[in-house]
């Protein structure tokens, strides 16, 4: 979903991204991406630099040379290209360009990953550490608390993943804790979980089972929603004994959920009426 993003300003940068990252090695990739995600930080905190970048009443080209004059000597010629086409569009709102600059970075760490050859472990890696978050409540309060320093938190990210999960996996799951999209820090998680599914051209299925499935079951599963949805499915899977048995699936908004404990619910439900 992108509703709060200028799709035609959007879509020009991700073209000029792609026609980069086509002929450049991974590391100016990671490098631009960096760049990018540092000036959503800075678009962050200074929302008079956002008003203005987003202000309709500017011509495009002004908001450009805005950009451009910031930016100088700050950034590669790449990011400086890259931001300026997004802010020559017409945004909804100050937000909304935040929301566009984000995306952008998000788009080129997982250029980088690809060209690499990391995109698969990098969208497992996120998902792996949404459910380590998950399952400690007081992790997930310290990641969650919006009222703590995002710089603090970012850097609890960094002591927990450095050096064991890939440089694209510790950049996502840092900017998650700013709030991806205006998100909270799971949802963030799990967003990005989804983007790096569908840059490998798949969707991702949330599977909750009582039990571990076999590589067998996993592979008959995956196969059977690739069928019903045309195209690869990317299977997340947690074991969640509290289901009883039976197995719930999450696509998108679609939930198929065939759990032992919905039926005893239901069960329970048309007892009591």
């Amino acid at each position: 979903m992108m509703e709060n993003i200028n799709r035609e300003a959007y879509g020009a940068a991700v073209d000029k991204l792609a026609e980069f990252s086509a002929s450049a090695d991974v590391a100016a990739i990671a490098k631009v991406a960096d760049e990018i995600l540092a000036v959503a930080g800075l678009l962050r905190r200074e929302p008079r630099l956002r008003r203005a970048l987003a202000d309709p009443g500017r011509s495009g080209a002004d908001r450009a040379e805005l950009i451009g004059s910031i930016l100088s000597g700050k950034v590669s010629a790449e990011t400086a290209g890259l931001l300026s086409t997004l802010v020559t569009g017409r945004w909804s709102g100050p937000g909304a360009l935040l929301d566009g600059v984000e995306r952008l970075g998000v788009d080129a760490l997982l250029s980088a990953a690809d060209r690499s050859g990391d995109l698969a472990d990098v969208e497992d890696e996120l998902f792996r550490f949404s459910q380590i978050v998950a399952g400690d409540s007081r992790l997930a309060g310290a990641l969650s608390d919006t009222t703590a320093p995002a710089e603090a938190r970012s850097e609890l990210v960094a002591g927990l993943l450095k050096g064991k999960a890939k440089p694209a996996t510790l950049g996502l799951a840092q900017l998650a804790v700013s709030g991806f999209g205006g998100r909270g820090f799971d949802s963030s998680l799990g967003r990005l979980v989804e983007l790096a599914a569908a840059k490998r051209d798949r969707s991702v299925a949330y599977v909750t089972t009582a039990v571990a499935l076999s590589d067998a079951e996993e592979q008959r599963l995956a196969d059977r929603l690739a069928e019903l949805y045309g195209r690869e499915v990317s299977l997340k899977v947690d074991v969640d004994p509290r289901i009883i048995g039976g197995v719930r699936v999450k696509v998108g908004s679609d939930l198929y959920d065939g759990t032992v404990a919905r039926r005893l619910a239901e069960a329970k439900t048309a007892l009591s009426k």
